[in-house]
């Protein structure tokens, strides 16, 4: 498909839909979400695959072959839905509707939102309690700075691999590329980490979502720079922090959105932090930056956030024009 101009119209509705409705939940009350789908078919292929008897050769192969089925499946489940609509008065519309479910700016704001009114509403333990929410990191640990500073690490990263990165694969290859994407990185949450079960088994996966996320990752961080000014920051403060910090991060990919955040806010994110079952000793991203992170500051970087969602459907709307 490749930048097709109707891809990219249908791509701009899609993020229009997901930011009037987001996930609305008397549907998702009645019916099971697509994600919950893939991550059911993920656990299934865990379960049948992935057995402790076996050598680490055999499962590292399992995780081949089950990464493949799911590309397989997901890819083929696009092609036949998107060419279903397309053949029916109005599908364009329903597949923007289709392509919206898997795209999370309303839900991420939402969620990230929570966090800050909970301070308002119920101090430091309601605090805690929406972040645990949309982070893995133990919430006991996390005084007030802690809490906010996860709690906009997670608003930077997600914005990569929950925004940028869907529309991007959508963008490409239509949806197809978009349930692709969104299987490929439920996987890698699901059975990419580095346990004793999972570090053979999910290396394929894990590996593939690197890749996946390598250009929207870098995307994000110049669209969340570029909306630094809504938060009192500076573009090329926020560039300067991205070229200096982003490689000092574990991740291949979180530390491009994050860094730009950082430099957005002046704070500075990532550092060691406590998870249930490991410390992580990792340096700061722009660490002259505040640490003492407050509830104003998540204000300040869902303002970052809309404004780079924003420019985001303002540059897909131009190239659908050019193209």
């Amino acid at each position: 498909m490749l930048f097709a101009s109707d891809a990219l119209l249908l791509l701009v509705g899609a993020l229009a839909i997901d930011a009037l409705f987001g996930d609305p939940p008397w549907l998702w009350r009645r019916l099971p979400h697509p994600i919950v789908l893939m991550g059911a078919v993920i656990d299934t292929l865990d379960r049948l695959l992935n057995h402790e008897c076996h050598s680490s050769h055999r499962r590292r192969l399992a995780g081949v072959v089950s990464t493949v089925a799911l590309i397989v499946g997901a890819g083929g489940a696009g092609y036949l839905a998107e060419a279903g609509l397309r053949r029916i008065p109005g599908g364009e519309f329903l597949l923007a509707g289709v392509a919206a479910i898997f795209i999370a700016q309303r839900s991420l704001y939402d969620h990230v939102a929570r966090v800050h009114a909970a301070f308002g509403e119920g101090g430091l333990a309601a605090a805690r309690n929406a972040v645990a929410m949309i982070v893995g990191r133990e919430p006991s640990t996390l005084d007030e700075s802690g809490v906010c500073r996860a709690a906009i690490e997670s608003c930077a990263e997600n914005f990569s691999d929950g925004v940028v990165a869907p529309a991007f694969w959508f963008a490409l290859f239509g949806l197809p590329g978009l349930l692709i994407y969104k299987i490929i990185n439920t996987a890698d949450s699901m059975v990419g980490h580095r346990t004793a079960r999972h570090e053979a088994y999910g290396w394929a996966a894990a590996r593939l979502d690197d890749g996946l996320n390598l250009i929207p990752a870098r995307l994000s961080s110049m669209l969340l720079a570029l909306s630094a000014p809504i938060a009192g920051g500076t573009v090329t403060t926020s560039l300067a922090v991205i070229w200096r910090d982003a490689r000092k991060h574990r991740s291949p990919n979180a530390g491009w959105p994050e860094s730009a955040m950082a430099g957005a806010l002046g704070i500075a994110l990532a550092g060691p932090r406590q998870y249930a079952e490991r410390r992580l000793d990792d340096p700061f991203l722009h660490e002259g930056g505040r640490r003492n992170a407050d509830a104003d500051d998540i204000r300040r970087a869902l303002h970052v956030f809309v404004g780079a969602c924003a420019l985001q459907a303002a540059a897909y709307a131009l190239l659908a024009a050019l193209f």
